[in-house]
């Protein structure tokens, strides 16, 4: 079943007076099916950030349509988009964005109150999704009391509890070391296991390599597609990087 489609999307950017015109979509279209594990890969200036921004409706295309079951986010009125987000997209970012005056457990309930939840229907929801991510000791510590690793957890657990539509993430294990980036990349294998659909841009060939397929991004435009298929992570790996190794030397992919 198709969750997301993105169609003929462009992304042009003025400079401050208008005099000069940058392209930054030119014309993407691709969807993606409930379930999908989608990583976005591509130099930097390719277009993914924006991509990415469009879809989390952070921004609006030049042209085009995003439609996330069937419904066109574009015509969401500005007043409502922050229901919309917070209804169906879960986040994780790079650097946790995470409220260092605000305890971990309260960080991961900020959503449902924003929504309007009671303690009864947080506590309800937080407590599998804790045990699943191995946070339940830490609830009550604070940001700057845990590891990166532990944080981006956390992170994971907030965009989980809204039972979001989409997972939409960002450079995710950008900020964490070797063993905790590995443990993070083992946990979105795990929660896309159980149905979750996850969206991910990144300039990691490892982090890419744990997708189901990697779309390439190159000036502005779908350049090619990977499917995992029946290769492992280690051979997708290589695959990968034979791809961004044509793509910078301005040649064709190979399947």
């Amino acid at each position: 079943m198709t969750l997301l489609e993105v169609k003929n999307l462009k992304k042009t950017y003025a400079t401050r007076f208008g005099s000069v015109k940058v392209p930054a979509l030119t014309n993407v279209s691709f969807t993606v099916e409930k379930g999908e594990y989608i990583a976005i890969m591509g130099e930097s200036g390719s277009g993914k950030t924006t991509l990415l921004n469009i879809i989390a409706t952070l921004d609006k295309p030049t042209g085009g349509e995003v439609l996330l079951d069937g419904s066109n986010t574009l015509r969401i009125p500005d007043k409502a988009l922050a229901a919309f987000r917070r209804d169906n997209l879960g986040f994780v970012f790079q650097d946790f964005n995470l409220l260092d005056t605000f305890s971990l457990r309260d960080n991961i309930y900020l959503p449902l109150v924003l929504a309007g939840k009671n303690h009864t229907e947080m506590n309800k929801r937080l407590i599998p999704i804790a045990d699943r991510l191995g946070i339940t000791d830490i609830l009550d510590k604070f940001p700057y009391e845990v590891s990166g690793g532990q944080s981006q957890r956390c992170a994971v657990a907030r965009a989980l509890i809204t039972n979001p539509r989409i997972i939409l993430a960002d450079e995710p294990t950008g900020a964490l070391d070797s063993h905790s980036a590995e443990a993070l990349l083992a946990l979105f294998r795990d929660i896309n296991a159980s149905g979750q659909t996850v969206f991910m841009v990144t300039h990691s060939v490892k982090a890419a390599s744990n997708a189901g397929r990697v779309l390439f991004l190159r000036d502005g435009e779908v350049f090619h597609q990977l499917y995992r298929g029946e290769r492992s992570n280690e051979a997708l790996f290589g695959v990968i990087s034979d791809t961004l190794t044509a793509m910078a030397a301005g040649g064709e992919a190979n399947a």
